[in-house]
């Protein structure tokens, strides 16, 4: 289970830090605003590596969805949060990351700012099993197939969709 007590900034829709919260307040179901990074991992044939979920999440359990994605820690600056997911979860390091933008995402218990990058690599990918349960390479016409069937995360699915074209 995740920690519910890692502490996450609070912000403003503009990403400046307005306060503090817990893992545990930000996803109950009162919707504060709190930041997160995705990566979305292409390798140079153009399919993009997916991560598998693991049935213990307290969000989306089981479900496929971004690269890398993860909160970022009080007092942490978004980048140095997304190298430390991307290596966390893929132990990848030493990618350059081209910066997309960032939207707003609403789930049934969440709220979040997310910044979303992506990157091409062709070294190793290595999933780890204390954050994941696995991952894969798609093609493009494999995620547009499995879009909507409940496969994916509905965010990963909007921001696909958003950053990459439906």
């Amino acid at each position: 289970m995740d920690n519910q007590n890692e502490l996450f900034p609070v912000v403003d829709e503009e990403g400046v830090v307005i306060g503090s919260i817990h893992r545990g307040q930000a996803h109950d179901g009162t919707k504060i605003l709190h930041p997160v990074v995705h990566l979305h991992l292409f390798n140079s044939e153009g399919q993009l590596f997916l991560q598998h979920r693991p049935d213990w999440k307290d969000i989306q359990p089981d479900k496929w969805d971004t690269s890398t994605g993860g909160h970022v820690d009080y007092g942490e600056s978004i980048s140095h949060a997304l190298c430390r997911e991307v290596y966390e979860e893929l132990g990848v390091s030493g990618f350059q990351e081209e910066f997309l933008g960032k939207y707003i995402f609403e789930g049934l218990r969440e709220r979040e700012l997310v910044y979303v990058y992506k990157t091409t690599y062709d070294g190793p990918v290595i999933p780890n099993p204390k954050e994941l349960s696995g991952g894969a390479f798609f093609t493009r016409e494999e995620i547009l197939q499995k879009i909507g069937h409940g496969f994916f995360t509905p965010n990963f699915e909007e921001e696909y969709i958003k950053f990459f074209g439906g």
